[in-house]
């Protein structure tokens, strides 16, 4: 082991197998080499594959990136609200029970999309259907401070 670490030390040594300062400047050489001639070739250009992202240059541009988006169906939900009951008690329910949930009447209803929670509404009749009216719009913000939460 003390050999070793004496031939380590002691690069000009020419013991069998051991390298000498030549071979390392001429390992060095080639490396330089190398890297020169990857420098100094051209990057290929980059594959157009995907459609560029970038900020368009006029507000058409911004229409036409949202229509690739405009078919994809989203899950609205309108929550009245929620409660939790035993299977028991499930199981006795019938035509005209009622079941009490943990809303308060006149309370804003949340509307959810894919199950996010994106606004709050109210309920009104058209028509002789429910419907909601948006009273409150959730920011980004808010649905990432609640995220956090």
């Amino acid at each position: 082991m003390a050999d070793e670490m004496e031939n380590l030390a002691n690069p000009a040594a020419e013991d069998d197998g051991q390298i000498s300062d030549d071979d390392w400047a001429a390992a060095m050489a080639e490396q330089t080499v190398a890297d020169s001639a990857a420098a100094a070739a051209p990057a290929p250009p980059p594959a157009d594959i995907f459609p560029s992202f970038a900020p368009p240059d006029s507000a058409g541009g911004m229409m036409h990136e949202l229509d690739m988006i405009l078919d994809i169906p989203v899950q609205i939900t309108v929550e009245l609200g929620r409660t939790k009951i035993t299977i028991k008690n499930l199981l006795q329910l019938a035509h005209g029970s009622v079941v009490e949930l943990d809303a308060m009447a006149g309370e804003p209803m949340d509307v959810l999309v894919n199950g996010t929670l994106i606004a709050q509404g109210e309920v009104v009749v058209v028509n002789d259907k429910f419907g909601i009216r948006l009273t409150d719009i959730i920011t980004p913000s808010e649905r990432m401070r609640k995220l956090n939460r």
